[in-house]
């Protein structure tokens, strides 16, 4: 979806920083966040990772933002455990204020008052599905991505839309994440690796010599 976490390729944020020697987890509430990322998977709340990449996508911005890798899965766990019905918002605050927490913190999560997905589990333990149909492109050809906005979940880059790659490799047939998201299908297609030149998303400011490898799925792509 068109929103704050697709922040790739866009001014303003600074310099990637590198941490050498990065722990598994900073701090133990991490690690508890991740055993929570499995017990949610257990009870059912969280289906598929399409799906919780979303959740992840629908957290408050500005939480988006400052809460950190492990504070964006956090919320995006508890918008899912509210919207599976396991636990309310109510109970999440009531906790908080037990053990000591600050009531008029930021809350990530923001779960929808009506859910309309309806996730499930994958239909196999990868994503890799064969396909009837042939591709559409071979490698060597041009293709150009689509610019139109997407309301929902996408693997389609925001700098990368609009613009004109060649395809440097085919991979067959994987689960579409744009509709596994939502609940509508695995509906897999064609994915390839489409290689861009630097100055085509970015202009003459791009690194000289710069290609860009993307994954992207049939469906977002045209011919040039």
């Amino acid at each position: 979806m068109d929103g704050i976490h697709d922040l790739g390729g866009k001014y303003g944020y600074g310099p990637v920083i590198r941490e050498t020697r990065e722990p598994v987890f900073h701090d133990r509430w991490e690690a508890k966040v991740f055993a929570i990322m499995r017990g949610a998977s257990a009870a059912g709340a969280v289906k598929n990772t399409d799906q919780f990449r979303h959740a992840v996508e629908r957290i408050d911005p500005v939480a988006y933002l400052t809460h950190g890798y492990y504070g964006r899965w956090l919320g995006g766990l508890e918008t899912l455990l509210v919207e599976a019905g396991l636990v309310s918002q109510a109970n999440i605050g009531s906790r908080v204020a037990e053990l000591g927490g600050d009531p008029a913190a930021g809350i990530a999560a923001r779960p929808a008052k009506h859910p309309d997905i309806v996730a499930y589990e994958p239909l196999a333990a990868h994503s890799y599905r064969s396909l009837q149909a042939p591709p559409r492109f071979r490698v060597g050809d041009r293709a150009r991505t689509r610019a139109t906005p997407i309301g929902g979940h996408t693997r389609l880059p925001a700098y990368a839309r609009g613009h004109t790659g060649w395809i440097a490799r085919s991979h067959d047939g994987w689960v579409f994440p744009d509709s596994n998201a939502h609940g509508r299908g695995e509906n897999p297609q064609h994915l390839y690796t489409v290689a861009f030149a630097g100055e085509t998303l970015w202009g003459a400011e791009a690194e000289p010599g710069l290609t860009v490898h993307l994954d992207l799925f049939e469906s977002y792509l045209e011919g040039p």
